[in-house]
């Protein structure tokens, strides 16, 4: 028997997003980082909102890794169009909720717009916020 993966919610009306394993941990607290560090803590699952028609599209599971290199890293795996999705999301400080809304936002996006940006290249944040060098 399959064991139920804990779910990532937000409050509509607060905007408040919270773990819902019973502990009702609170995204983007150290109490989040602290459960996210846990050895026993190996994936969760997030829901993609699909604002414009106003429900859930789909949930993307979240997975903790181990690299060669050492260390965990996260990354996001969805199933859709017979097709397997993978965002890199990067360590635990990484994995806040306006970075798992970017990656679902990207996610939905390929899928309502084929032939855009691969979703598997969705940039880290530090891609994001370096400027690129131009030439003299």
């Amino acid at each position: 028997m399959r064991t139920k993966r804990p779910v990532v919610w937000t409050d509509i009306f607060s905007g408040v997003s919270r773990l819902d394993d019973g502990t009702g941990i609170r995204v983007d607290t150290p109490a989040w980082v602290a459960w996210l560090d846990a050895p026993t803590t190996t994936s969760f699952a997030y829901p993609i909102d699909n604002a414009a028609q106003g429900y859930i599209e789909a949930f993307m599971t979240v997975r903790k890794e181990r690299r060669q290199r050492g260390g965990a890293y996260w990354s996001v795996y969805w199933h859709v169009g017979g097709r397997m999705r993978k965002a890199y999301v990067g360590r635990t400080v990484a994995v806040t909720d306006a970075r798992l809304r970017a990656i679902a936002a990207d996610l939905l996006d390929s899928v309502q717009h084929p032939g855009a940006d691969d979703p598997s290249t969705v940039p880290d944040d530090d891609a994001l916020s370096t400027p690129s060098p131009t030439c003299p």
